[in-house]
């Protein structure tokens, strides 16, 4: 079984959070967080940000702010910074 690395952790964060990984990938994952601080840190924050917006709904964020965000990721996405 292959070891996981931290872009795939990336990937996978949101299906892990949802207890929807195979048992074999959520193994990987967790061993992979048990040995990486940064992707430790990461998952936690991710909770955090649930956790607080968690009642957030579509229609609470203004198109502004929404077509940031769509435009912040899609620029993760492609590599840039």
């Amino acid at each position: 079984m292959a070891d996981l690395t931290c872009k795939e952790l990336v990937e996978l964060v949101t299906d892990y959070l949802d207890g929807a990984l195979s048992w074999r990938d959520r193994r990987r994952f967790d061993r992979h967080i048990a040995g990486c601080p940064n992707c430790t840190e990461y998952v936690a924050q991710f909770r955090e940000t649930i956790r607080l917006t968690g009642a957030l709904r579509e229609q609470d964020v203004s198109k502004e702010a929404a077509d940031e965000l769509l435009a912040v990721f899609a620029a993760w996405k492609r590599g840039e910074r």
